[in-house]
Order: structure tokens, then C-alpha cells, then sequence
């Protein structure tokens, strides 16, 4: 049996029914998928849960506290809900890249 993660990622010109991907390794089971709406991330936290049972999600730092506890809610607190996010330095860095490519063009 598997661990079964589910990471989820913003992106504006995100289709989260073509932007999908799974990896599996037999005991670990990563399916990621990348959303543009925080509607658009429930739905797809709440379909994955029920068709994969996951044990846990992840969410890319572009996730807010708020956004966090509403996923938690939406799966009535049945999945560990986390999100991966760098030190002081490291969120600069990848910050800078988000507001090129999300906002400056």
C-alpha cells in the first residue's frame, strides 16, 4: 500500500484537467496537479481524495493560511494539509520569478 500525496501549484494559465501528472513508485504515489483558482483546488483536493484516498496534501507556497484551512475544511479534516515553503531567502528568489512571468507581461 502506498503513502498518496497530492501536491497542487497555482499558475494563471493553469488547466488542472490537462496540467496532471502522476508518479508512482509502488510505495509512494505523488499525483500533482497544477490549478488556477483557490474553487479550482478545492474541487480537485475533494475529487482526488474521494478516487485516491490520499493521505496527504501539499501545497505550493503560493497558497495562503486561509486557503490552507479552507482545503483542511473541505476534506472535513481527513488529510494532513501542508504547505512547502523556503526560508527568507529562497521565497526572494522564487518571488521575483513569479512577478516576471505571472504579472509583468
Amino acid at each position: 500500500m502506498a503513502f498518496k500525496v497530492l501536491f497542487l501549484a497555482h499558475a494563471p494559465d493553469a488547466d488542472h484537467k490537462k496540467h496532471k501528472s502522476i508518479i508512482d513508485t509502488g510505495k509512494y504515489r505523488l499525483l500533482s496537479f497544477v490549478v488556477k483558482t483557490q474553487d479550482e483546488a478545492i474541487e480537485v483536493s475533494k475529487s482526488i481524495y474521494e478516487k485516491e484516498k490520499v493521505d496527504a496534501i501539499i501545497l505550493c507556497p503560493g497558497f495562503t493560511h486561509s486557503d490552507v484551512s479552507e482545503i483542511f475544511k473541505a476534506l472535513e479534516g481527513k488529510v494532513s494539509v501542508n504547505v512547502a515553503r523556503g526560508d527568507g531567502p529562497s521565497s526572494k528568489i522564487s518571488q521575483a520569478v513569479i512577478q516576471r512571468e505571472y504579472f509583468n507581461k
